[in-house]
């Protein structure tokens, strides 16, 4: 039987180191990071990140139990944390008790395996901070507590299909449409269809104090109502131009959500909707922008503020953490348009679909040409997307890591095209040009 024993402990003694390799490997790979064998104050934990549901509350607790943490950093979507203690020597009494450790989720009762590596330093690169997409407001505390229990207590849910509204139950949320139903199928309204009894009553006032505080120039006479559980989502979309006016309004009730808006570029920004707020969207983030609601349990928020703060989710990958979400039921206010959209968006214009034909560049015949065309179809592009383009190239590629790091000390190296430098500091006895 203690044979028995030795061979169970030596099986996962080998499965825990082979699993800590992989980790390592990981890493290096994906990241640029380097482990190392001899014990630092800093460690990285895998299997113990936002992106695989250890929230920052859970894994400070389970931390601190080994020594004073100085600096706990999670890296939105990642399944891995970096923690630096004050000494070396709490980080290794922390990598010897948790390395190999099953824990169990808090939230989700699932178990995991934490895998733990010295590394040099604790460090990451924040994302430049992201500002609100042009003509996107949030305003938040927009209606009091009393408000929100009426105006939910005024949609009743217990029938399933509702004729008058236009009550629908889809596969990721409920809906009920007041004033005109949006048609799913061919994403508009039927504008010579009205539905019977318009806007509920209770939703005058608030509109009136819309209007009168400038949030919209026209009184909505469409209203849509979408309630959301916890896993449940609205795909990435904008919403038709043709369909409504310009300003779309809508109130987030019985819990905050984490929007996301999606620009043609790719450039992204998490927005925050705080309980009882208002969403405003007009010009560019109405008719450019697209937005949705990612379908999960959980959203990565600032720690500090616990979902209470407004706008942009911070990029500071030492204040976030996780939070469940909780139904969530919003009220979507729109204008129905009577004339074709003439936004300055034909791109993404329904009404303007094939009205506008792109004017493709002709070959230059001079240096004059040939500069005017550099000018308009690099130099300002790359203008526009700079800061973008910076910000997603973060990551060094590991090979490039691993060829600078190989080069004796005092090497002089030239980078080409250097982009925003991402390589300078990978290797400091190098000359860097």
């Amino acid at each position: 039987k203690t044979s028995e024993d030795h061979l169970k402990v030596h099986k996962m003694k080998k499965k825990v180191l082979r699993k800590q390799i992989r980790a390592q490997h990981m890493l290096m790979r994906h990241e640029g990071i380097e482990c190392i064998s001899h014990a630092t104050q800093s460690l990285v934990i895998a299997n113990a990140g936002l992106g695989n549901g250890m929230s920052r509350q859970q894994l400070l607790g389970i931390i601190e139990e080994y020594g004073s943490v100085e600096t706990l950093l999670m890296p939105p979507n990642k399944p891995y944390s970096f923690v630096k203690y004050g000494t070396t020597e709490d980080a290794k009494k922390a990598f010897d008790a948790l390395n190999g450790k099953e824990v169990t989720l808090e939230d989700a009762g699932q178990n995991i395996v934490l895998y733990i590596n010295f590394v040099e330093k604790v460090f990451w690169q924040n994302m430049l901070p992201a500002s609100l997409p042009p003509g996107l407001m949030v305003i938040e505390k927009v209606i009091s507590p009393e408000e929100e229990r009426r105006m939910l207590e005024s949609i009743d849910w217990t029938r399933d299909e509702d004729a008058q509204n236009a009550q629908k139950t889809l596969k990721h949320r409920r809906v009920k449409h007041f004033g005109y139903e949006f048609c799913y199928d061919n994403n508009n309204v039927d504008k010579d269809k009205p539905l019977p009894g318009g806007l509920p009553e209770i939703c005058d006032l608030f509109l009136d104090k819309c209007l009168k505080q400038g949030y919209i120039k026209h009184k909505p006479d469409q209203l849509t109502v979408n309630q959301y559980e916890p896993g449940q989502g609205i795909p990435p979309h904008i919403d038709t131009h043709s369909a409504f006016e310009d300003e779309i309004i809508s109130l987030s009730l019985g819990a905050e959500i984490v929007m996301d808006f999606k620009h043609p570029d790719g450039h992204t920004v998490a927005i925050m909707l705080p309980r009882c707020s208002l969403l405003v969207m007009a010009g560019e983030s109405r008719y450019l922008w697209t937005h949705g609601i990612t379908p999960r349990k959980y959203d990565v928020i600032q720690a500090s503020d616990l979902g209470q703060k407004l706008g942009a989710i911070t990029a500071d990958v030492g204040d976030l953490t996780l939070k469940r979400r909780e139904t969530r039921t919003s009220f979507t206010f729109r204008k129905v348009r009577r004339s074709p959209c003439n936004c300055i968006y034909p791109s993404v214009c329904d009404s303007q679909k094939g009205q506008q034909r792109q004017v493709q560049p002709s070959f230059p015949h001079n240096e004059m040409e040939a500069l005017k065309l550099e000018e308009e179809y690099v130099h300002k592009v790359y203008e526009e997307i700079a800061t973008h383009f910076s910000s997603t190239r973060h990551s060094p590629w590991p090979r490039i890591v691993e060829f600078l790091r190989s080069l004796p000390k005092g090497s002089i190296v030239a980078d080409v095209g250097c982009g925003n430098g991402k390589y300078l500091g990978v290797n400091e006895d190098l000359y860097m040009v």
